[in-house]
């Protein structure tokens, strides 16, 4: 009966796992989303400068310089806009969830900024994604010290280009198609690591930091991108998504129970052996 389950629950993942990564065919999305992603990247330009005179607003409408944020501290850089449908508010859940397992705080030993690279949008999301992530955080004086900014195309297009991250908007479902992860930088402003994804070790990112602390710039590290590309409110479903994380995880999660059922069969059989083989000794029929 256990085996029995065990299969039913088997082939009813396999199912599952399928139906979350097939793309569906009949809209001809499959075709359109190979030129928008092919613009679509995250380089890593470890060492370089980031222009630091680029104007921005930060979450109260104020004109703010970016290198304003570069004073003393090492810097940790999210570029993700505040109506993303996607997996931008991950990244951000992700970026909290570890820098909440972490002894340094945000304004006393790094600064966190998060700049929209959506021109159209306000000051007035900003702050309400702002106190979002400081309620999440929980931590005192954090407000001082993670920042989300807007800002114009032109200052918006130079960070992002010297920082590697290349976007590309999508008219017909009027969103960006764009990659995920964060950048820690020095404090004068230079690019020490990348961290992609939509999780983050708080170990590495200490680490991060560290060393961005003293001004060193890290090695490059394997870069496994994450897409968020169209989500489609109509079916309320991501119609076209690269992610190739979700095939990965699948296909783990199937091996893992693959193993489990073999080392539970096995388990059951090793009682009836054992029986048989007492049985044989004592010269008697099972």
């Amino acid at each position: 009966m256990k085996t029995c389950a065990l299969a039913v629950l088997l082939a009813v993942l396999a199912a599952n796992t399928a139906s979350a990564v097939r793309l569906p065919s009949s809209t001809g999305e499959g075709t359109q989303s190979v030129p928008l992603l092919e613009r679509v990247d995250f380089e890593q330009r470890l060492g370089t400068q980031v222009p630091l005179d680029l104007m921005f607003r930060d979450e109260t409408g104020r004109a703010v310089r970016l290198g304003d944020y570069f004073q003393s501290k090492p810097v940790i850089l999210t570029l993700s806009y505040y109506e993303c449908p996607m997996l931008c508010t991950l990244v951000l859940n992700g970026l909290v969830s570890a820098l909440r397992a972490l002894r340094f705080d945000v304004g006393k030993e790094f600064v966190a900024i998060n700049v929209s690279f959506n021109p159209r949008e306000s000051s007035e999301l900003a702050a309400a994604k702002k106190a979002v992530y400081l309620k999440e955080y929980r931590r005192t004086g954090a407000e001082s010290g993670w920042h989300f900014l807007t800002g114009d195309e032109s200052s918006i297009r130079q960070l992002t280009e010297a920082v590697g991250f290349r976007y590309a908007w999508d008219e017909k479902y009027q969103q960006y198609a764009h990659a995920t992860g964060l950048v820690v930088l020095t404090p004068g402003g230079r690019i020490a690591r990348y961290f992609y994804g939509v999780e983050f070790s708080p170990r590495d990112l200490r680490f991060g930091l560290i060393e961005a602390a003293d001004g060193k710039i890290g090695s490059p590290v394997d870069k496994v991108l994450l897409y968020c590309f169209h989500y489609d409110p109509a079916t309320g479903r991501y119609s076209a998504i690269a992610l190739t994380s979700v095939r990965i995880g699948g296909v783990v999660t199937l091996a893992a129970l693959v193993t489990f059922i073999v080392v539970m069969l096995r388990r059951e059989r090793r009682p009836a052996v054992a029986s048989h083989d007492s049985w044989a000794r004592n010269g008697a029929a099972p």
